[in-house]
């Protein structure tokens, strides 16, 4: 073989492997790219997973605190619900309490009023009363006239104390201002002081109250 022929194919064997170097290097030029790219692609992969899961717990958050602002604001509505209805129940308490006071007043002036009547229209029969009395101490006995008017003053007297009239006892007993009225006074040493020991004008009850004083004598 001669020389030139060798050199000549010896060039051509150079250039083949230097095809092929270039060829390997071009694969794993390749093959790093490739690489490169899937590390590059999984990194953002996994960096969109954190930013979900940032914006899911932001998102969490926020629905939390919603939430708490809500309850909150419940609570708050409820709070002033609740003042309204025990402000109304502490106003119906008192209008309650101010009607039934109205009502013990008006009952109790009803009571007064009915009072003042009676005792008015009592106070203007108790003469009639003394009259009928010293009618029949004057009258003769076994006069049916007489009789017939004891009959009418026992029925009068009847009515006068089922309408709360009472007679007040006096002779014989302690004097009391409260119920007799001493016009005269007398020493009698056989009696004790203080003694009512003979009724003028008689008294009278009306229920509790004095409708009019025992007119009496009362010895010292």
């Amino acid at each position: 073989m001669s020389k030139k022929t060798k050199k000549k194919l010896d060039e051509n064997f150079d250039t083949e492997e230097s095809k092929e170097e270039a060829k390997e290097e071009s694969e794993v030029e390749e093959a790093s790219e490739d690489t490169k790219k899937t590390d590059d692609s999984q990194d953002k992969e996994e960096a969109a997973k954190e930013t979900s899961v940032e914006s899911e717990e932001a998102e969490s958050e926020d629905k939390e605190d919603s939430s708490e602002d809500k309850k909150s604001s419940k609570k708050d509505k409820k709070n002033k619900a609740q003042e309204i209805i025990d402000e109304l129940n502490d106003k119906v308490m008192r209008q309650m309490a101010e009607f039934e006071n109205f009502r013990k007043r008006s009952d109790k002036e009803k009571t007064q009023m009915y009072d003042m009547g009676a005792k008015s229209i009592l106070e203007k029969i108790l003469p009639v009363v003394d009259n009928f009395e010293r009618g029949l101490d004057a009258a003769a006995d076994g006069d049916s006239f007489a009789d017939g008017m004891k009959m009418i003053y026992k029925q009068l007297m009847t009515s006068l104390e089922e309408a709360g009239v009472k007679e007040i006892e006096a002779e014989g007993e302690e004097f009391n201002p409260d119920y007799h009225n001493a016009v005269m006074h007398v020493e009698d040493e056989e009696l004790g002081e203080n003694v009512v020991v003979e009724v003028l004008q008689k008294g009278y009850m009306y229920n509790d109250t004095v409708l009019r004083h025992a007119m009496v004598k009362v010895a010292n």
